[in-house]
């Protein structure tokens, strides 16, 4: 691994470390998805080098692309540190793994689902993962839960603002959580 793949989490004008935590199926422990996304974001506290610096409002949305699974809590968790995108990539797919995820399909239903969105101002169109995430910036689930943590916050690829690309996805269903 280069030493310039190694990712701090703050600094510059840089959000730090942006992770989306979101859910639509029970844990195998049987807690429901607002439950395991709590459960994530304390997971993700006892990662090594990072540290929470912010978790956003949570969040319902509909499945995309539309199906007939269950709608989705989805959030978001500001970090800070220095970690690796494959370290923490690995990190958090144990977290998922933990939580019962199994990887099937793509956009299956699942009991986790832990995204690295961005990492600072890094952009890598490869090996996984790729940063900043390819959709990202196409999702409400993920641009309205990244403005409570990081309202300043720009695409690092086409130095767009989250209010700009919020205007793009506002016909998409999402609906802030109470609490």
């Amino acid at each position: 691994m280069d030493t310039h793949d190694m990712v701090p989490g703050s600094g510059g004008h840089s959000a730090g470390i942006l992770v989306a935590v979101g859910a639509n199926l029970s844990r195998r422990t049987g807690e429901g998805p607002l439950q395991t996304c709590h459960w994530a974001v304390a997971e993700i506290g006892h990662i090594d080098t990072i540290r929470v610096e912010a978790v956003s409002c949570w969040y319902e949305s509909a499945p995309i692309p539309p199906s007939g699974q269950p709608p989705y809590v989805n959030g978001m968790v500001r970090l800070s540190g220095d970690i690796t995108p494959e370290a923490l990539l690995s990190a958090l797919q144990d977290i998922e793994a933990r939580a019962g995820r199994v990887r099937t399909i793509a956009n299956a239903a699942r009991p986790l689902d832990l995204d690295i969105i961005a990492m600072g101002d890094l952009v890598r169109a490869g090996p996984d993962p790729i940063v900043p995430h390819p959709r990202a910036c196409l999702r409400a689930f993920v641009l309205l839960p990244l403005r409570d943590v990081a309202p300043d916050w720009r695409d690092p690829v086409s130095g767009e603002g989250i209010d700009t690309l919020l205007a793009r996805v506002a016909d998409q269903q999402i609906t802030r959580l109470p609490g």
